[in-house]
C-alpha cells in the first residue's frame, strides 16, 4: 500500500491485529502510520518521540490526534520498543567493527613475531655454520701437519727407494690438497658434514631423511684408529684390525643370524665357514650347539655353553645365616583313616565348625588353619582327607609338615588310610604323635589301638617307645590340653627356625577357580615373608600378589613363615603342591613359566608318543582291543579333580579303561559342553555347576551333566558305567549226549541221523558238536528233532529220536552228538 505522496510502506502487525505501516522516502524515515479497524492513525518519527501524538500545534509539532483505541501508554511503549531496536543495530555494528580491527591488528602482530624469530633463527645458524667451517679448517690443517710429521719420519727409511728423488716438504703437502678440499666442500653443499665435523645449526626433517646432517657421530676411539692406521699405511706397514675376543653365550639350537651377531662377524663369513664344513644352510636356519661351538672357536672365541632350564637360576635356594633365624610356628598335620574324627578334632582345637559343611559328613578339601593356644604359642594346621581316593592330598601334607597328628578312632583300631598315612610320615621323616580318639565311646579300646600300631612300627611311650599318644575326644574336649602340650613340647625339641627378611617361599596346599576373585592359591609360607605386590612364580603360572587372606576371612599385608594365606593376583590356576617363590620382575616371572609350560607339554607328548613303528603298531592294535569311556571332571578345588582323575584311572581292566579328556577348576562352561559333545563324553561337576549358558549348550547338543558332592558316588557310577562296556561273559552248560546208530536219507530233509540219548536230553534249541573219534568235526543248531513222525522239542535219557544238523550233512553211524546250551552272563568291574 503506498500513500499519497507516493512512499512505500511496510505493514507490521500491532498488538490489537491492527496494521502497522512505516513510510520510507528516499532512505530516511518518516511518520508511522497505525491503520486499526476503526481509523486510521500517524505515529510520530523517533525524532519527534518526546512528544504526545495527541498534543496540540504547538506542543506536538503535528495536526494528528490520538486515536481512539490506543492510550498513551501503549503507544509510548511501541515507540520505545522501536527505538531500542534501533540502538542495538548500531551497539552490534559498532562492535563488529571493534572486533575485525582487533583480529586485524593481531594477525599483523604475529607475523611481526614470527619474521623477527626467523631472522634471529637464521643469523644464529649463520654464526654456527661459521664457527663449525672454522673449527673443520684448523682440524684439518693439524691433520695435514700430523701427516706431514710422519712422511718426513719414514723419509729417510724411504731414500734408498726413491733413487735420489727430493721428498716434499710438509709445507708443500696441504698445498697440494687444500684445492680438492675446497672442491669436496662446495659438492657436499651448504651447511653438510665436513671431513668427521660437528653438524652446525638446527637439524631438520629434511636433513634427517636424507641423511644430510643427521647422520652418526664418530667416536675418539674411531678417529684413533682411523689416525693409526693412516699412520701404519704411511709408514708402509701392514693394516690389520685388533681381534676383539668375545664370550659367546651358546645354548642347544640357535639361528645362524643369530650366532653372527653374537660373534659381531659376518653372516656371509659364518655361513661360508658352514658350507666348508659341508652344511648347506642358510642365516635364517638353526645348528646344534656342537656345530656352532666348532664355528665359535674357528672365528677364535670362547664358548660360554646355556640351556633353557637357566632361567630358574633366579630362584635357586640361598642359604640363610644363623643369625638370620628367628623361631617359627610349627605347622601339625591331621592325617588319619576317613571317618576316625580328624576334622571334629581340630574343631574342637580351633572352636569351629568345619565338618558340618563337608558333603556327606566327610573331609574332600585339604584345610590350613592357625591356632592361638592359651599359653600364647601359635600353631599351624593342615586337616588331610582320609579317603582312599585322596593319597596325593596326604602326601603333600606330610611334605610340607612338621608335626604329623596321627589320628585313631578307639573303637575302629588301625584301618589301610591309617597305614598309608603312617609311611607318609616315615617317608617324610617327620615325628609322629598319636591321637587315640573317641575315648567317650563305651566300645572305646585304647590298648588295641597301641598293639595294632606294633605291627607298622609305631611303638608309644606307654608300651615304652618314643611317640607319644594321647587318649583324646572332640565331642566331651578330653586330652585337648595335653595334645597341645606334646605339640609344644614337640615343637621344641624341633627348634624350627625360618629367616623372614628374605624373598617368600612357599608351598600350594589347594588351589582353586573363584567366580568373583578368580584363581585362587592357599599357600603355606615356608621362609621369607609373602607381601602384598611380590611378583610370584608357582608351577606353570605367575602373578603378584594383590590380596592375602588369612584363614580367618580377614585381609592382611604379610605372611611370614608357617602362615597359611590364601593369595589372589594369579593368571592361572596353579597344579596343588607347586613350589611357590618370589621373583624380582615381572619378565623373570613369565619367562619362568613359560619355561615351566613348554617343558610339562614337551613332556607330556613325549610319554603320549609311540618312538618307534612298532610301538606305534603295538599302541594302535591295543586301542583297538580296548574299550574307552572318555568323561570330562570339572572340580570346585584342584586337589580335588587331582584325586578324581586317579580315581578314574585305577577304574577299568584289560577290556575297558575311563579316558579323561580334560579336568580343571571352576564352573562349567560352553568350551566344556564343545568338547563333550565332540568326543560324546558326559561332564562330572564334583562341587561345581554349570552356568546359564552351558545348561542351554548342553540341552541342545543333548549333552549330559552330572553333579556330585560325594566322591564315592561319583567313582561308582562311573564303574557303573564302565561296566556297562564289557562284553558279556558266555558260558557253556552241558546237558546232554546222544550216539548216531544209524543214518536215513530223507526227502526235501536231507541225511537225518536215527540216535539214541544216552545221557541228559536233547532240546531242539540248544547247540550241537559232531564229535567223531573224540574230535569235534562240527559245532552248529538242530534243524529238526523228531520222535517217530512228531516234531518235538526235547527228548530225554534213554529214548531215540531223529536229529539233522542245519547246513551240514556229514554224519555217520558211531559218530556222538555233543548238547550244551548258552548263558550270557553280565560282568562287572571289581
Amino acid at each position: 500500500m503506498s500513500d499519497n505522496d507516493g512512499k512505500k510502506t511496510l505493514g507490521l502487525r500491532g498488538p490489537r491485529s491492527g496494521n502497522v505501516k512505516q513510510s520510507f522516502s528516499h532512505g530516511r524515515t518518516k511518520n508511522v502510520v497505525v491503520e486499526t479497524k476503526r481509523k486510521r492513525v500517524v505515529v510520530p518519527k523517533p525524532g519527534a518521540a518526546n512528544k504526545p501524538l495527541n498534543a496540540g500545534p504547538g506542543v506536538g509539532g503535528g495536526a494528528a490526534k490520538r486515536p481512539a483505541g490506543i492510550t498513551d501508554a501503549e503507544m509510548e511503549r511501541r515507540l520505545k520498543a522501536v527505538q531500542a531496536a534501533k540502538a542495538r543495530e548500531v551497539e552490534e555494528a559498532a562492535a563488529r567493527e571493534a572486533e575485525e580491527k582487533a583480529r586485524a591488528e593481531d594477525r599483523e602482530r604475529r607475523r611481526a613475531e614470527m619474521e623477527a624469530k626467523e631472522r634471529e633463527q637464521r643469523e644464529a645458524e649463520e654464526k654456527a655454520k661459521a664457527k663449525a667451517e672454522e673449527e673443520t679448517r684448523k682440524r684439518e690443517a693439524e691433520e695435514a701437519a700430523a701427516k706431514a710429521a710422519a712422511a718426513k719420519a719414514a723419509a729417510p727409511d724411504a731414500a734408498p727407494a726413491l733413487d735420489g728423488d727430493q721428498p716434499r716438504s710438509s709445507k708443500q703437502a696441504p698445498a697440494v690438497k687444500k684445492p680438492e678440499r675446497d672442491q669436496d666442500r662446495q659438492n657436499k653443499g651448504k651447511g653438510a658434514r665436513d671431513g668427521g665435523g660437528r653438524r652446525s645449526g638446527k637439524l631438520t626433517v629434511n636433513q634427517a631423511l636424507t641423511g644430510g646432517e643427521g647422520g652418526r657421530q664418530r667416536s675418539m676411539a674411531a678417529m684413533k684408529r682411523k689416525q693409526e692406521r693412516a699412520r701404519q699405511k704411511a709408514m708402509g706397514g701392514p693394516v690389520e684390525r685388533e681381534k676383539v675376543v668375545r664370550e659367546v653365550k651358546l645354548p642347544e639350537t640357535i639361528v645362524v643370524s643369530e650366532l653372527a651377531n653374537r660373534m659381531a662377524e659376518r653372516v656371509a663369513d659364518v655361513v661360508k665357514s658352514l658350507m666348508n664344513m659341508g652344511m648347506m644352510v642358510t642365516q635364517n636356519q638353526s645348528v646344534d650347539a656342537d656345530t656352532a661351538e666348532l664355528i665359535i672357536e674357528e672365528f677364535g672365541h670362547k664358548v660360554l655353553r646355556v640351556s633353557d632350564a637357566d632361567v630358574e637360576d633366579v630362584i635357586k635356594e640361598v642359604e640363610d645365616r644363623p643369625e638370620d633365624l628367628k623361631p617359627r610356628p610349627p605347622v601339625i598335620t591331621i592325617m588319619g583313616h576317613v571317618d576316625h574324627g580328624k576334622t571334629s578334632l581340630l574343631d574342637a582345637i580351633r572352636d569351629a565348625k568345619v565338618v558340618a559343611g563337608e558333603a556327606g559328613g566327610i573331609t574332600q578339601h585339604i584345610g590350613a588353619y592357625q591356632v592361638t593356644t592359651d599359653s600364647g604359642s601359635v600353631l599351624s594346621f593342615l586337616d588331610t582327607p582320609g579317603h582312599a581316593a585322596f593319597t596325593s592330598m596326604r602326601s603333600r601334607g606330610a611334605q610340607v609338615t612338621d608335626i604329623v597328628v596321627l589320628v585313631v578312632a578307639a573303637d575302629d583300631a588301625v584301618m589301610p588310610q591309617t597305614i598309608e598315612a603312617i609311611h607318609h610320615a616315615k617317608a617324610a621323616g617327620v615325628p609322629m604323635i598319636v591321637a587315640i580318639n573317641k575315648c567317650d565311646k563305651p566300645s572305646a579300646n585304647p590298648d588295641k589301638v597301641r598293639t595294632d600300631l606294633l605291627q607298622h612300627e609305631v611303638i608309644v611311650e606307654k608300651l615304652s617307645g618314643d611317640v607319644q599318644d594321647i587318649e583324646v575326644s572332640a565331642i566331651t574336649g578330653k586330652g585337648l590340653p595335653e595334645l597341645l602340650e606334646a605339640i609344644a613340647l614337640q615343637a621344641e625339641i624341633l627348634e624350627l627356625k625360618a629367616n623372614p627378611d628374605r624373598a617368600a617361599q612357599g608351598a600350594v596346599i589347594e588351589a582353586q577357580l573363584d567366580v568373583g576373585r578368580g584363581p585362587v592359591a592357599t599357600v603355606l609360607v615356608q621362609n621369607g615373608t609373602l607381601k602384598k605386590g611380590d611378583i610370584f612364580v608357582v608351577g606353570e603360572q605367575w602373578g603378584k600378589v594383590r590380596a592375602l587372606v588369612s584363614d580367618t576371612g580377614e585381609r592382611v599385608d604379610e605372611a611370614g613363615p608357617s602362615v597359611p594365606v590364601e593369595v589372589l593376583g594369579l593368571n592361572g590356576t596353579p597344579e596343588a603342591g607347586d613350589v611357590l617363590n618370589v621373583v624380582a620382575t615381572e619378565a623373570q616371572a613369565r619367562e619362568i613359566a613359560e619355561y615351566r609350560e613348554q617343558a610339562a607339554k614337551d613332556k607330556r607328548a613325549a610319554a603320549g608318543a609311540a618312538t618307534t613303528l612298532d610301538q606305534l603298531l603295538a599302541k594302535a592294535k591295543e586301542d583297538e582291543n580296548v574299550a574307552e569311556l572318555p568323561i570330562l571332571v570339572k572340580a570346585d578345588v584342584q586337589g580335588s579333580a587331582e584325586a578324581i582323575v586317579q580315581a578314574m584311572e585305577k577304574i577299568g581292566n584289560d577290556e575297558v579303561r575311563v579316558r579323561v579328556l580334560h579336568y580343571g577348576v571352576g564352573a562349567i562352561t560352553d568350551s566344556d559342553v564343545g568338547l563333550a559333545e565332540a568326543s560324546g563324553a558326559p561332564i562330572l561337576g564334583f562341587n561345581v555347576r554349570a552356568n546359564a549358558s552351558a545348561r542351554n549348550s548342553a540341552s541342545q547338543k543333548n549333552v549330559e551333566l552330572r553333579y556330585y558332592s560325594i566322591i564315592y558316588d561319583l567313582v561308582d557310577d562311573v564303574k557303573a558305567a564302565a561296566s556297562g562296556l564289557l562284553s558279556a561273559e558266555v558260558r557253556e552248560t552241558f546237558i546232554g549226549y546222544a550216539q548216531i546208530k544209524e543214518v536215513f536219507k530223507v526227502s526235501n530233509v536231507g541225511k537225518v541221523a536215527g540216535c539214541l540219548v544216552t545221557e541228559g536230553v536233547a532240546r531242539r534249541s540248544a547247540g550241537v558238536r559232531l564229535l567223531r573219534d573224540g574230535v569235534v568235526i562240527h559245532e552248529g543248531t538242530l534243524k529238526t528233532l523228531k520222535r517217530f513222525k512228531d516234531e518235538v522239542a526235547e527228548v530225554q535219557s534213554g529214548q531215540e529220536c531223529g536229529m539233522a544238523f542245519e547246513n551240514y550233512d556229514d554224519v555217520r553211524p558211531g559218530d556222538v552228538i555233543e548238547i550244551f546250551e548258552r548263558q550270557e552272563v553280565e560282568r562287572t568291574l571289581d
